[in-house]
């Protein structure tokens, strides 16, 4: 895996874009800066938290239109009258006209408009051939969906017409599972942004840590990874940070060696297997306690003296658990 760090490689943007090491986000990149400086429209697939605003940031940032505004057009949100004062961009303000459609207009979840609004967006959006005329946005159009468009246009839950116009060059973001490669590289940006934010220090992550960031299947994508690093750094606690994310493997786990386990007796071999499994359980309580015994004690329904008994059964130190 190649380890160059964010400050080999520079943050892209101020809206979070990091740019990645694998090969599928490599491509990405590449198809993204050759479109960005044209007014292609630009359709963005993917599922939730892939950071399909982030994509569509930084084509509005590197298209000739970034000196004028990206407007995002929560489509979920939208009914007929809203939907329809959202594309009023040619109405007067304080007496002076305003230039239709300037910037970069982003459809975030185009898949969500009703069938009214999908008509809207139909009218208003140039199809290549006709003259201009009043109501046609000039905007750079960028959309974005976590659905499947395809299912959504048999369905016949969304219009042909309009996919064709939004749809001039369209971009599968992998969801994060699929480009564990760029994790270290995300995580160390996260680290960076959230504790300059929450004014604490950097920290540093431990080799069972990363190992489980690395494992885990991340159903949240990338913002359910930021969620995890963010709470890192508010809570100055690795452990209880990804307490909940079973990822661990086998070969990272610590385990008992039980003295007498011998061949292939079952009753050893289920005393054995009850040991680690009583070592995970209270390794567990204790990091959700934060390390403290007593209400740990309490968590596991056992006295505070068996606690302690059995803390220095399987083998863990009166200095590790304060």
């Amino acid at each position: 895996m190649t380890t160059n760090s964010i400050s080999e490689i520079g943050l892209e943007d101020r809206r979070g874009f990091v740019p990645g090491m694998s090969a599928a986000m490599r491509t990405l990149e590449g198809v993204l800066s050759e479109i960005a400086t044209t007014n292609i429209p630009v359709l963005l697939m993917g599922e939730s938290g892939t950071g399909k605003e982030m994509f569509a940031h930084r084509v509005h940032q590197l298209s000739h239109r970034n000196t004028e505004p990206m407007t995002r057009i929560a489509c979920a949100t939208m009914n007929s009258a809203t939907f329809s004062a959202e594309l009023r961009l040619n109405s007067k303000a304080n007496g002076e006209s305003r230039k239709e459609g300037a910037g970069t207009a982003f459809f975030d979840e185009i898949s969500e408009l009703d069938a009214a609004c999908q008509r809207t967006l139909v009218y208003a959006l140039p199809d290549g051939m006709e003259e201009p005329r009043p109501g046609l946005l000039s905007a750079r159009v960028i959309s974005a969906t976590s659905r499947n468009l395809d299912e959504e246009l048999q369905a016949g839950r969304f219009r042909s017409e309009l996919y064709y116009r939004i749809n001039g060059v369209c971009l599968r973001l992998p969801p994060l599972r699929d480009r564990k490669d760029d994790i270290p590289l995300l995580v160390e940006a996260m680290l960076s942004k959230h504790a300059a934010q929450l004014g604490r220090l950097r920290p540093v992550l431990s080799p069972r840590t990363l190992r489980m960031l690395l494992d885990y299947s991340w159903p949240g994508n990338i913002r359910e990874l930021e969620n995890v690093v963010k709470k890192i750094v508010a809570l100055g606690d690795e452990r209880l940070a990804v307490a909940e994310l079973d990822a661990t493997p086998p070969e990272a786990r610590v385990t008992v060696e039980v003295p007498g386990v011998r061949g292939n007796s079952l009753k050893a071999a289920a005393r054995a297997a009850s040991r680690v499994a009583e070592r995970e359980i209270i390794l567990k309580a204790l990091e959700r306690t934060r390390w403290n015994r007593k209400r740990a004690a309490e968590e596991l329904q056992i006295s505070y003296k068996s606690l302690l008994y059995k803390l220095k059964q399987i083998g863990v130190q009166d200095t590790e658990a304060n």
